[in-house]
């Protein structure tokens, strides 16, 4: 009896549920429409009749698809979600019971056999709803799907082609697309990917895919493209054509950290800006700051390949300076989530410590009295560009003798010479192409992708969009995980992902587990 019945003086009755015996073999059991238990019920009606037991369905090994009639196929993971909406859809008369639930049997993958447990619902005798479970075995048959059966019969036998392609002298803007490529997984059409020079070649078997292709890489990096078609074959008389196509794909010559003397009239059109510009990042857009009043603008592809400007100096022309003296900082800006401190310093060359420059620079905010940096001698640089020279004559002071452009740390990282990383990143399958002469150089290709390691320690924005693992080779103990002002800049393990792999091993022993289950 509850406390409010016990205040008001009430008796409630407790109700409770009968039993009847069931007509067929005398047990009881609570009473149901067909006054039959649960196993006796069963015995006389079974609601998987007619529906499939086993069904055969085909498998393309070499790209993990399934094909789904008529002609589509779907890519899925051994025991994934999607490939159990998969299985399900391909279940005939399903929809004449009541789905309650699916989850997979466990099999050998090697076995070419899936088993899928269904539950399901439906009424029987009198209206009584009888819930039942039943295995599907589907029969896996290797069938190489059509884009496949045609690059194994012949591996140049595509039907698109995307050449992409960046006039500059370094592979720099390659290696962090193949990062954004791997992790949006961009590429997964692809039939064959290409390492030429200057750029890669990817190859598909559908022109639709290569459209999407083109699509990602509107979004992550300026571009322009032009599209070309030859002609294979022709049926007269079903008028039918067929067409190889390839994209010309063009990304900006600009890259981060470039130097750029803006044209007067794209100069007047962002404001008077600079015209000496420093670029700072580049995505779908370009972003670019003058270090003398930190003041920044944004172009996107149509702007920039309107006017068409080229770097005046590149970041291969950098040149190692020391910092003497720092002054406080005069103002300060955040563009695009990066905070610049403008300040004016005393620094000299590497190669010449006697010739001192006091000049205005953007990273005020990180320098201090004994850092070294990396800038852009303009006093003694012999620069090969137009615009420069016709600003150089414009202005009444002259150019700066130098502009920074960011913080060296040589000395630290020679510390840590021979150590591994705490990260590794994953590459795509590349095919190196020979067959046009020109060689890719193996220690260039080194250097050049350790530079673009170290552009990823000591920017956080540049990692922001990637995916970087960790390294079994780190100790965590050798190195602290974040710049302490005396070491490095280094990746943090917080944003170090996991990669799995499973030994053979720890396989069989997953196996065992699950059998004696």
């Amino acid at each position: 009896m509850s406390a409010m019945d016990q205040d008001t003086g009430m008796f409630k009755v407790q109700q409770t549920i009968g039993s009847v015996l069931c007509c067929k073999c005398g047990v009881p059991m609570p009473p149901n429409a067909a006054n039959m238990c649960v196993n006796c019920l069963r015995s006389e009606v079974d609601i998987t009749e007619g529906l499939q037991k086993s069904i055969q369905i085909f498998y393309c090994p070499e790209c993990g698809c399934y094909l789904q009639p008529p002609k589509t196929w779907i890519k899925a993971q051994w025991e994934s979600k999607e490939l159990l909406t998969f299985c399900i859809k391909r279940l005939k008369n399903l929809n004449k019971v009541k789905l309650k639930n699916a989850e997979f049997v466990w099999t050998e993958p090697h076995s070419k056999r899936i088993k899928v447990k269904l539950t399901v619902q439906a009424e029987v005798l009198n209206g009584a709803v009888l819930e039942q479970s039943y295995p599907v075995e589907y029969t896996v048959r290797d069938n190489l799907c059509e884009s496949c059966s045609r690059f194994q019969a012949n591996p140049d036998q595509w039907v698109a082609s995307v050449q992409l392609r960046q006039h500059v002298s370094h592979r720099r803007t390659f290696f962090y697309l193949e990062q954004l490529i791997l992790r949006h997984d961009a590429a997964s059409r692809a039939i064959r990917i290409q390492q030429v020079d200057q750029g890669i070649d990817f190859f598909f078997g559908n022109k639709s895919h290569a459209n999407s292709f083109i699509e990602f890489l509107r979004k992550v990096v300026p571009i322009e493209y032009r599209q070309d078609q030859q002609l294979v074959s022709h049926d007269v008389k079903s008028s039918l054509y067929n067409y190889k196509y390839t994209y010309s794909v063009k990304i900006c010559p600009i890259c981060r950290e470039d130097l750029i003397c803006l044209p007067s009239k794209v100069a007047s059109g962002l404001g008077n800006l600079g015209p000496l510009v420093v670029c700072t990042k580049v995505s779908d857009n370009i972003t670019i700051l003058d270090p003398r009043t930190l003041r920044c603008a944004f172009l996107d592809a149509r702007q920039y390949f309107r006017s068409g400007f080229r770097s005046a100096l590149t970041s291969r022309q950098l040149v190692k300076y020391f910092v003497f003296d720092v002054e406080a900082p005069v103002g300060e800006a955040t563009v695009g989530g990066q905070k610049y401190a403008l300040s004016y310093v005393q620094i000299a060359r590497e190669s010449d410590i006697g010739k001192m420059f006091y000049v205005q620079t953007h990273l005020g905010h990180i320098l201090k009295s004994g850092d070294q940096a990396l800038g852009y001698d303009i006093y003694s640089a012999n620069v090969n560009d137009d615009e420069m020279e016709k600003y150089r004559l414009s202005v009444k002071n002259g150019l700066p003798e130098a502009i920074l452009i960011k913080k060296c740390y040589d000395e630290q990282r020679e510390r840590k010479k021979g150590k591994p990383r705490a990260f590794t990143t994953k590459k795509l399958p590349m095919e190196m192409d020979e067959s046009r002469g020109a060689r890719v150089d193996p220690e260039k290709m080194e250097n050049e992708y350790e530079e673009f390691l170290r552009d990823l320690e000591e920017n956080p924005e540049l990692r922001f969009n990637i995916s970087l693992y960790k390294n079994k080779d780190y100790q965590e103990s050798e190195t602290a995980s974040m710049t302490d002002g005396e070491g490095a800049p280094t990746v943090p393990i917080e944003e170090l992902l996991a990669e799995l792999e499973l030994s053979e091993e720890e396989e069989e022993g997953d196996d065992e587990e699950d059998m004696d289950e």
